[in-house]
């Protein structure tokens, strides 16, 4: 068993209001020092068998297709071994 790991999250010139109200709410309580968040979404696959070419390949379609919305999102795939 191996897993990926596929970090999705909006293109930056997408506005991120969920990211604008966790930043707002980060300042009022106290966190002064932030000054940007932007929300993502992350899904953990676990693969039967390593973490090959093969299994990324599958991994970076199934993303592209079903994980991401390539309009809004972007996406990365790192594996987790």
């Amino acid at each position: 068993m191996s897993r990926v790991i596929v970090d999705v999250m909006l293109k930056p010139e997408i506005h991120d209001p969920q990211g604008d109200a966790v930043l707002s709410a980060s300042r009022r309580l106290g966190f002064g020092t932030i000054t940007s968040v932007r929300q993502g979404k992350i899904f953990e696959l676990e693969i039967d068998g390593p973490a090959d070419d093969a299994a990324l390949a599958a991994a970076r379609e199934l993303a592209a297709e079903l994980l991401a919305n390539p309009v809004i999102e972007e996406f990365t795939l790192r594996s987790a071994e």
